[in-house]
């Protein structure tokens, strides 16, 4: 392994991660050298790449975030494509209101999952 970042989500996960390996009897083998958990100096390289590591992963949830949130206000995070436009929602939900079709069925028509078919009726309901 020669990614901490990859191993765990934080110092405490990698820690305990480690700590269960080294139980184990597994050498671990961080960026060429291996991790001695006895090495008070292995132990403590461990911690600081440990905290880069976590560093580096918030770094890059923060630019994540704030380029979703510019994305946002510039109007280019729309998310997922709805699967029917407005009109077939108002003919799904007729069709289940005359109590003709099954929910299976009047997915099956529009070709798409009963979730869909639940939630445009329920959207209906609430409207």
């Amino acid at each position: 392994m020669t990614k901490l970042d990859r191993l765990a989500r934080s110092l405490r996960d990698a820690t305990d991660i480690a700590d269960e390996l080294t139980k184990k009897g597994v050498a671990l083998n961080l960026g060429g050298a291996v991790y001695d958990p006895t090495d008070p100096v292995g132990r403590l390289l461990f911690n600081v790449l440990g905290m880069v590591a976590e560093f580096e992963a918030d770094l890059i949830r923060a630019r994540t975030r704030e380029g979703m949130a510019i994305a946002k206000a510039e109007g280019k995070l729309r998310g997922r494509k709805p699967k029917l436009t407005a009109s077939q929602e108002k003919h799904l939900v007729q069709l289940h209101c005359t109590g003709a079709h099954t929910t299976s069925e009047i997915a099956e028509l529009f070709g798409v999952a009963r979730s869909i078919v639940y939630r445009a009726i329920q959207r209906a309901e609430q409207a």
